[in-house]
């Protein structure tokens, strides 16, 4: 494979993750509440690989949409923690996004293996 297709493989990997890191969220905080750099390492584990930059905002805008609240916890070491919980609307939103998952998946396998 040449070099250009797997940049442009690597892009569309890329825009894959980022398009799916919202639900990712919710279903690591739909398991407890957890702080950011918590969150990171489970999406790392997962080979969904973030920098702090990319998830804060994404923390931010879904606490915004009433899908996250959060709380202050002191911490063993160092500053206080800020951990983040799903609410109940973020739990019907990831219930609605479980659905299309699988919805998706389906459609995936009717365009890949399915023959006319």
């Amino acid at each position: 494979m040449s070099d250009e297709n797997v940049k442009n493989v690597d892009n569309v990997k890329a825009q894959m993750r980022k398009g799916i890191l919202e639900y990712c969220i919710l279903s690591i905080l739909s398991r407890g509440d957890s702080y950011a750099p918590q969150i990171i390492a489970e999406l790392k584990q997962a080979d969904m690989i973030v920098v702090e930059g990319t998830l804060y905002p994404l923390l931010a805008r879904q606490k915004n949409q009433g899908l996250l609240g959060y709380r202050w916890e002191e911490s063993p070491q160092g500053p206080p923690r800020k951990y983040y919980m799903i609410t109940d609307r973020g739990r019907e939103v990831l219930g609605q996004l479980d659905s299309a998952w699988d919805e998706m998946v389906e459609q995936i396998k009717i365009i890949r293996y399915e023959k006319n």
